[in-house]
């Protein structure tokens, strides 16, 4: 399989996992109806798939050097698959939550530490890594921009139910045409494996966000549940540490966030996920909500954003060859800044279809597609050729991270009192705006040796 050949696989797999962190939103009301359970019960399911994707993504990284990377990849693949039928036949909100936050949220922490290593070691000089890197984070926003149009035709057309078999069907297909797939590097079973380091991070970050998720019921067990996770995630960062000091191998080396202009990428890349799921998490229940469409009205009035994403992405190549990825950056938050301020001005307008939503939704599309791949070739070009798997997997768990906190944060704003209509909307959006303020200040610190000349 040829290095180009060996993108179409990889980006799909990308989709695929972009697709399925919101692709859920267009159909609240109904499996909210279908499963006798509410908006918060919903929102928990899609919280914890996007969580789980976060905590389990850089141990899955590290597994791909003990288990070889397209073994992780298919098998990562085949359990999604398995969660998606799991999802798809679930009587209840228990078992939606084992098929799609649990299955779906493990084999994609599996799969996609190997899309970018793949793409890393297939494509050797920087211009091709980096126009490969564009068309995979490509897809992933296109990816998590389209879920709500394909996934409430679907759910409007038939079920939504029939949403989680096409993404069986999607990954079946993926798992088909990377029969070919060589893996370049041999597995090494004896490599170590940081398991300790592996729970303190993941059980640190899951009260992290579950404290998140509960901010809306008590001020005491929200701090006692955040505590919990701050003290786990120091023990993680001692314990690392003290494994460094030793010359052993840690689940994730804290030499990493040494260097300024990754942390400062990091952060840019872990709020345009927190914005983009954030928005289309606040804008789809609102929608079905307060003003009663359904779900396939909610994802047309979100083609907007996966229409801006694309305009963006496809001229990002060029962008990239005459602007520093610094200035893209900044320019993406400032416009998705823009689109913000559009959807929160224009909410009071009273429109049947919705039309009022898509100016905001496609500037903000727009502003996202700048700036995605950027991010991530600046993280990614921080860091030498032998520590490519590592950031890989530590990008990887940042944006996912980003994602949760986005759908957690912002979906317990709005649904703290769906009842007053516009009000915790407002909240939301504006909780969501300071995010992205705080996005364009770490985007103006980023240094000019960040520029990375002739990428595509």
């Amino acid at each position: 399989m040829s290095a180009r050949q060996l993108l179409v696989p990889l980006a799909l797999a990308q989709f695929i996992c972009s697709f399925a962190g919101s692709n859920m939103n267009v159909m609240i009301n109904d499996i909210s109806q279908d499963l006798d359970t509410t908006v918060k019960g919903v929102q928990t399911a899609i919280t914890l798939f996007l969580l789980i994707m976060a905590i389990l993504m850089i141990p899955g990284s590290k597994l791909t050097d003990r288990w070889g990377r397209k073994r992780c990849f298919v098998g990562g693949l085949t359990l999604y698959g398995i969660g998606a039928l799991v999802s798809a036949v679930s009587p209840g909100l228990g078992v939606l939550i084992l098929g799609n936050s649990v299955l779906e949220g493990v084999g994609t922490a599996l799969l996609i530490p190997p899309v970018y290593i793949l793409t890393t070691l297939a494509f050797e000089n920087v211009t091709s890594r980096a126009s490969a890197f564009g068309i995979i984070s490509g897809a992933g926003g296109v990816g998590a921009a389209a879920g709500p149009l394909i996934g409430g035709l679907i759910t409007d057309a038939i079920s939504w139910r029939a949403a989680f078999v096409f993404q069986a069907v999607i990954v079946a297909t993926i798992v088909l045409i990377s029969r070919r797939l060589a893996d370049p590097i041999a597995p090494d079973p004896t490599r170590p494996f940081d398991a300790t380091g592996a729970v303190l991070s993941g059980a640190g970050l899951f009260f992290v966000v579950l404290a998140i998720l509960q901010a809306d019921t008590s001020g005491l067990l929200l701090a006692v549940l955040f505590l919990v996770g701050a003290v786990l995630l120091l023990l993680f960062g001692l314990h690392a540490h003290a494994k460094e000091q030793r010359g052993e191998e840690p689940l994730l080396s804290l030499t990493l966030f040494r260097n300024r202009t990754s942390n400062l990428g990091l952060i840019t890349q872990n709020i345009q996920w927190l914005l983009l799921m954030g928005i289309s998490f606040v804008v789809s229940v609102f929608l079905q909500t307060v003003r009663d469409f359904d779900a396939l009205k909610t994802g047309v009035i979100f083609t907007a954003t996966t229409a801006g994403i694309l305009i963006s992405s496809l001229a990002a190549g060029r962008l990239a060859k005459r602007y520093a990825q610094r200035t893209l950056i900044r320019t993406g938050f400032v416009i998705t800044i823009a689109g913000i301020g559009l959807l929160l001005g224009l909410v009071s307008a009273t429109s049947q279809n919705g039309i009022a939503f898509a100016p905001g939704l496609l500037t903000i599309g727009l502003g996202l597609g700048v700036m995605l791949t950027p991010s991530v070739n600046i993280v990614q070009s921080s860091f030498p050729e032998g520590q490519q798997g590592e950031i890989s997997g530590l990008s990887r768990s940042i944006s996912n991270l980003g994602s949760s906190l986005g759908t957690a944060i912002a979906g317990t704003i709005l649904v703290s009192d769906l009842a007053s209509g516009n009000h915790t909307y407002v909240l939301a959006m504006i909780a969501l705006a300071v995010f992205a303020l705080v996005g364009l200040a770490a985007a103006l610190l980023l240094p000019a040796e960040s520029r990375v000349p002739e990428r595509a």
